[in-house]
């Protein structure tokens, strides 16, 4: 199928489930989802987010915005992923951890509304690296739309620019707590480090950036254009200056540049094939 096919099997999925609760981050995808949802259903769509310190503020307020605009029900609930058990030990499968919980918690929030399903906006390209969450995913029975119509990421940013969405060139986002390596603890003050730290390169120009935490050092991962800021002297003092400040005593660009499950790289085969 083509991506316009892809598409009107997405609305035709979409309406035979007849209600929905979307899991909203305000990223490409989930914005997708659950503006195409909404104009299939009206109001039997419904946006639902997780508020934690794992999700920054600025991506918060995005979410709350667009549902504004749109006229979209727009839940937020509390779920404070430090809380879960084993969590902030981080081990391999935190992502599982984190995903049961927020679910179970999406599907409480989705029966007190009314709401027969619920939905996230995973993409046929989230199935080719090692994702414990969608394990998790598919034990809650939650749905999965553009897996299920056979969008890709790529083809997810073009049907939203021509939607005239506002996500369709967003950068890449995954929650703060995928920005520490396997084993290392992740704490509240952690978080905001990161937090603070990706904030200010978005401030000053970047696009696409992740801070990866690696005790007293930060190991930043930019895009092309990344890489050509960072070739200004001034600009590279400035970062080292505002990490230092943050508490990082030292600051790294990774050569390789950005990608997405960067921290899955040190794992084992074995659990990359589960």
């Amino acid at each position: 199928m083509n991506m316009y096919q892809k598409f009107e099997e997405l609305r035709s999925y979409l309406s035979e489930l007849g209600s929905i609760a979307i899991a909203f981050s305000g990223g490409v995808d989930s914005t997708f989802l659950l503006k195409t949802a909404h104009d299939v259903l009206g109001d039997g769509a419904i946006a639902v987010t997780a508020r934690s310190r794992s999700f920054p503020k600025r991506e918060l307020e995005g979410a709350r915005t667009f549902c504004e605009r749109e006229g979209i029900i727009h839940i937020i609930f509390d779920s404070e992923e430090l809380e879960i058990d084993g969590f902030s030990s981080n081990p391999v499968n935190r992502c599982y951890l984190c995903k049961k919980e927020i679910f179970t918690k999406m599907r409480a929030v989705a029966s007190q509304h009314g709401i027969a399903n619920v939905a996230e906006g995973s993409n046929m390209d989230d199935e080719g690296d090692y994702r414990p969450g969608l394990t998790a995913i598919a034990e809650q029975g939650v749905k999965s739309p553009l897996r299920h119509a056979g969008l890709y990421k790529a083809e997810v940013r073009m049907l939203s620019k021509e939607m005239g969405l506002p996500t369709w060139d967003k950068q890449s986002f995954a929650c703060l707590s995928s920005r520490f390596p396997y084993g290392e603890e992740i704490t509240p003050e952690r978080l905001d480090m990161i937090d603070e730290a990706e904030q200010f390169l978005l401030d000053i120009g970047f696009n696409q950036v992740r801070v990866r935490f690696h005790g007293n050092l930060a190991r930043i991962e930019t895009d092309e254009d990344g890489f050509a800021k960072m070739a200004g002297a001034s600009v590279r003092k400035k970062i080292s200056d505002k990490f230092r400040s943050i508490g990082f005593t030292y600051v790294s660009l990774d050569l390789i540049g950005y990608r997405t499950g960067s921290m899955n790289e040190v794992l084992p085969s074995e659990i990359l094939l589960k």
